[in-house]
């Protein structure tokens, strides 16, 4: 891995621990207890998104179809949840709560990352 390939892994990461402090603020259920619980959920949320995820979405895959790919929200959602189980300093009050917060926070990570981290 190349120096701007390692930054602009730093960079996403801190970008998407900057949107996981910021998510409260968009999702009430949602809370986040400092820097350190973002970064270390950035990088839990990151791997089991690498790893956990495409197993689930193959295991889902009729479902999904059904749905239209509506299902892949849930999918998202119980990463996310999932995720807010396992670290302390990261809580989700809910299941649904963490579907629509896992989507809020896709579209903000999202957005964020190509504006900073646009090739151009």
């Amino acid at each position: 891995m190349g120096r701007v390939q390692a930054l602009r892994l730093l960079l996403g990461w801190a970008i998407n621990a900057g949107v996981l402090l910021l998510l409260p603020h968009l999702v009430p259920a949602v809370h986040v207890r400092d820097l350190g619980a973002a970064l270390l959920v950035a990088i839990v949320l990151g791997l089991l998104n690498a790893v956990l995820r495409p197993i689930l979405i193959v295991l889902t895959l009729p479902i999904t179809v059904v749905t239209l790919g509506f299902f892949i929200f849930v999918v998202n959602g119980l990463v996310f949840w999932l995720v807010a189980q396992m670290l302390p300093g990261f809580e989700v009050e809910g299941f649904w709560w963490a579907v629509l917060a896992a989507a809020v926070f896709s579209l903000a990570s999202w957005a964020v990352s190509s504006l900073l981290l646009s090739r151009n």
